[in-house]
């Protein structure tokens, strides 16, 4: 082992190794290796719950320009595992700027990567896919980090729900005039969704990812809404036996990401791991229905299985770029759900209408 401050190694568990300068915190960290091809944006990825166990590369080289601020996080602290780029700026020239990246980062204590290849790691992970990783700046022995890569735990049948979620319900209220009562399930939930749901007049009750649906309908709520959040949902056995209670109780629901992972799973289907995932604001998304396609948000590694699910469940929604479900809807209840961000943070505002969707389902049951 060797301890040099201003070195950084990246090792894959396949053997590949790349190495750059530390820029961020001191220290070491594990986690699966992906990459988000968003061009800005990079506090909401951050702060993001989904990337929750994982390592994030991003693909545009010059990250950290506007520093960050108090109002764009998605969450209440960074979630990553790590952070690689190709170019950390040296300076931040921003008017909302009220902090660097770097100390950002070095107060969370997020290990951070520059001056590597990222076009490299990126084409590696595109072919071969995503797959563990460790980062570190105390260890440069290239064999020891690999083996401390393979070590750390994968992210199939991995639960991280848990880890995110709320400890405790509280609430969001609505802004202007009340209209209705949204409780939200809480894998991961991103700011913006709760000021979506707000801004449509909706006072949001958030609970915890584990709160028994009979506790839900205690609350008598217009609406239940499944956020984002991190982790294999194959691994949510019991909070899919929850969600098929509230789905089947003909609550309006609306799922997003995680969400609609778990509706797809309560509904009978089944999920699988992407090869690399979709992160990123860039993915075309075909709407069934009227024939037009959105560019969207994206930020998940797994996947419904569309042959998996029951015939009372139309798949309204397919990415263009390898046709996996993007959105569905049940035929007799009043259940939608969409594989992608729209509260669209960060990202396009093409989809921010499955909002409207979800209150017009909510007045159709008042």
């Amino acid at each position: 082992m060797s301890v040099l401050s201003n070195n950084a190694i990246l090792a894959l568990e396949d053997g590949r190794v790349f190495r750059g300068r530390s820029w961020a915190a001191a220290g070491e960290s594990v986690g699966e290796m992906v990459f988000n091809t968003s061009m800005t944006g990079y506090q909401e990825v951050l702060t993001d719950p989904s990337y929750a166990g994982q390592i994030v590369c991003m693909t545009y080289p010059l990250i950290g320009n506007y520093g960050v601020n108090s109002e764009d996080p998605e969450s209440s602290r960074p979630w990553v595992e790590g952070f690689v780029v190709r170019e950390a700026s040296r300076m931040r020239s921003n008017w909302r700027a009220e902090e660097s990246l770097d100390d950002y980062l070095k107060r969370w204590n997020i290990v951070a990567i520059d001056h590597i290849d990222t076009r490299a790691l990126v084409r590696h992970i595109r072919d071969k896919g995503a797959m563990r990783a460790c980062l570190s700046t105390v260890d440069t022995e290239a064999d020891a980090v690999i083996e401390k890569a393979r070590k750390s735990p994968p992210m199939e049948n991995r639960e991280l729900a848990s880890v995110v979620t709320t400890k405790q319900a509280y609430e969001v209220p609505a802004v202007n005039r009340e209209r209705f009562h949204v409780v939200c399930y809480d894998f991961g939930v991103k700011t913006n969704s709760l000021r979506e749901l707000a801004a449509a007049g909706c006072r949001v009750t958030v609970v915890p990812s584990n709160t028994p649906a009979s506790e839900v309908f205690a609350m008598k709520p217009d609406g239940v809404f499944l956020s984002n959040g991190p982790g294999d949902p194959a691994s949510m056995n019991k909070e899919v036996e929850e969600v098929k209670r509230v789905a089947q109780s003909g609550t309006p629901t609306f799922g997003i990401c995680f969400g609609h992972q778990l509706l797809g799973r309560a509904f009978g289907g089944q999920t699988f791991k992407l090869i690399f995932g979709h992160r990123g604001g860039n993915q075309p998304v075909k709407d069934f229905r009227d024939g037009h396609v959105e560019i969207t948000s994206h930020n998940h590694g797994f996947a419904v299985k569309a042959d998996t699910l029951p015939p009372d469940v139309e798949v309204t929604h397919i990415n263009l770029n390898d046709q996996c479900v993007e959105g569905m809807r049940h035929k007799t209840l009043p259940i939608i759900s969409v594989q992608y961000h729209p509260e669209a943070a960060p990202g396009p505002h093409d989809a921010e209408h499955h909002f409207a969707d979800f209150i017009r389902l909510m007045e159709k049951q008042s």
